[in-house]
């Protein structure tokens, strides 16, 4: 069934059923935490019991959602850390570097075995250290290489992958060739299969030959591994099909793989020693900023007096990995974590505890972003929200400013403020009984939904986002803005609108039943196929030729990694992190190391 979709400004037509793995992280749902610089003690004294005593007060019709508590309390602040563990790790990451960067320079005489060197370096989660070389191999090989020529499936599938991954727009045509006399695949090696399959996650709008080939490989596998009596090509298979390495995070993927790399009788053992320790040496890095991190929040004390909010301090860092888990933007994800934090405050204010008397309130202020209008808030509590927040920018354009990046924190304040106004547009709509169109409610549900100031956000952190990359991802015509703010939207719909109308909240499945008379299962597969469709247009807006740089592409692209991980199965995994594999990953990613 074609599935119309006018939100986008351009019609988005589907023809295919929604079949990528389910959602992930709302960008709404990025929550964020206090400053450490702030110095609440005048206001924490009237914030508290104002609080309390408003939480009491069934008369003020407060949503008072109760959300989850944090479930990993001290645990980052007693992890061990051992300096000499530490610089033998990093000795062990240069020392293997050093070889395997001669592994890479020794088979550029031989494109194919280098094709599939760069392939296995993405998937072990250690190409962030040959970034250059890389890059001038793929761009030589694009222009000259025949991927068509004498080459079995799984080979083509793998050249094509390593293209599709680093933005080259290579025709999916080279697979036709694998196709019987009545165009239907023919059967082919486990290896060659499973390959496909992993191709075909990188399809743009328009190509038919890899939907077909998803469709085949699906059943194709799925029929391999039940009946199948090697375990370990079992649970290869089972997770090749639940968890695609293109959409999954990065640091998630790069362990699963080295699992079932050290697995393969061909492996190579200076890579895998390699992986491992680079993984763990990234990891104890990662630990690291954590426990600075949780020692910010606890000196910020701001949830003790604003209790309503959802303490993700860990889940909010996870998202910070997800973006860039490389060492050198260890800066990057410190601030981000922190303007995360300082919108779930914000995000959870608006949703789940304040009247919208002192939202309108709170609205004003915050489209001013300055300290005097903090006089104009009604309630103690807000005074500390508006202050915390306002350090919080402050503090990160303090740590830009020498570098000459002020313009970002504009930006991010600038977005910041636009999002809010949704927010309160949407608090009128349950203040006032109004549910609106559909029509009328994504126009201001993409905007809540956060993904330019998430994006904004993410860039303040990398020195080479300058003012063009901010203009082009801001820009409302722009293919990429469309797609991870509708992406976004719907993910976030689809796993928490049950709970939300509970709440009494306007959500989107409400407003899309009721415009289209359709049943609420109905409406979830039209979100998903509308999902699809922007999923599409952002991988075919991300290839090259882009007009900004590959590595702010990459972030693009991690962004809807985390909508796909954060809402998995349809669950809110920042809200409801235990019963997600959101804690798995926080364990694999963050706490626990490889053993070597």
């Amino acid at each position: 069934m074609a599935v119309q979709v006018s939100v986008l400004g351009n019609t988005l037509c589907l023809s295919t059923p929604f079949s990528s793995p389910k959602p992930i992280l709302p960008l709404r749902v990025h929550k964020t935490r206090a400053n450490p610089k702030c110095c609440f003690a005048a206001l924490s004294a009237s914030a508290a019991p104002l609080l309390q005593a408003n939480s009491n007060r069934e008369e003020i019709g407060r949503p008072l959602a109760n959300f989850a508590p944090d479930i990993w309390g001290d645990c980052f602040l007693t992890l061990p850390f051992h300096n000499s563990e530490f610089e033998s790790c990093a000795k062990q990451v240069e020392m293997l570097k050093a070889k395997v960067k001669d592994m890479l320079v020794a088979s550029a005489t031989d494109p194919v075995a280098n094709m599939h060197l760069i392939h296995t370096l993405c998937r072990l989660g250690v190409s962030h250290h040959f970034q250059n070389e890389i890059e001038m191999q793929l761009a030589h090989y694009f222009a000259t290489l025949d991927v068509i020529k004498d080459h079995d499936l799984h080979t083509i599938a793998v050249v094509f992958q390593v293209f599709r991954f680093h933005g080259y727009n290579t025709s999916s045509d080279v697979f036709n060739k694998f196709k019987d006399a009545n165009g239907k695949f023919k059967a082919s090696d486990i290896k060659g299969i499973i390959s496909l399959h992993e191709a075909t996650q990188f399809r743009i709008n328009g190509e038919a030959i890899l939907e077909e080939a998803m469709t085949f490989t699906k059943s194709e596998l799925q029929s391999i591994a039940s009946q199948s009596t090697d375990s370990d090509l079992t649970e290869y298979i089972v997770n090749a099909l639940k968890r695609p390495y293109f959409i999954d995070l990065e640091r998630s993927e790069a362990r699963q793989f080295i699992y079932f790399y050290e697995k393969d009788k061909s492996r190579n053992e200076t890579l895998l020693k390699f992986a491992k320790y680079d993984f763990n040496w990234i990891q104890m890095l990662h630990q690291q900023e954590l426990k600075t991190l949780y020692s910010w929040w606890n000196e910020v004390d701001i949830a003790s007096k604003v209790p309503y909010m959802r303490h993700r301090l860990v889940e909010c860092y996870l998202t910070a990995v997800g973006y860039y888990f490389e060492p050198r933007y260890a800066l990057g994800r410190n601030m981000y974590t922190k303007m995360v934090m300082m919108w779930i405050v914000l995000d959870d204010t608006y949703d789940s505890y304040a009247t919208f008397e002192e939202l309108q309130c709170l609205t004003d202020a915050m489209k001013r972003f300055d300290i005097s209008a903090m006089d104009k808030l009604p309630a103690g509590y807000l005074k500390l929200v508006y202050k915390t927040i306002l350090d919080v920018h402050d503090e990160v354009e303090e740590m830009v400013r020498d570098e000459g990046r002020s313009f970002a924190v504009d930006y991010v304040r600038k977005e910041f403020t636009e999002t809010v106004e949704a927010f309160h547009e949407q608090a009128r709509w349950v203040h006032e009984g109004d549910q609106p169109t559909w029509d009328e409610y994504i126009k201001t549900a993409m905007k809540s939904a956060g993904g330019n100031v998430t994006m904004a956000q993410v860039l303040i952190g990398m020195g080479d986002a300058d003012e063009k990359a901010y203009q082009c991802l801001i820009n409302t015509d722009n293919i990429i803005y469309k797609a991870i703010n509708l992406a976004a939207r719907l993910y976030n719909d689809i796993a928490t609108n049950e709970r939300e109308e509970k709440g009494g909240a306007v959500t989107g499945t409400m407003c899309y039943m009721k415009q289209y008379g359709v049943a609420r299962e109905e409406a979830t597969e039209a979100f998903k196929a509308m999902i699809e469709a922007a999923c599409l247009e952002l991988k075919q807006g991300c290839l090259r030729p882009t007009p900004i740089p590959r590595q702010i592409i990459n972030r693009v692209i991690n962004y809807l990694r985390l909508c796909i991980t954060f809402y998995m199965d349809d669950i809110d995994g920042y809200t409801i992190p235990e019963e997600t594999w959101i804690k798995d990953m926080v364990n694999q990613m963050l706490i626990h190391p490889i053993p070597i």
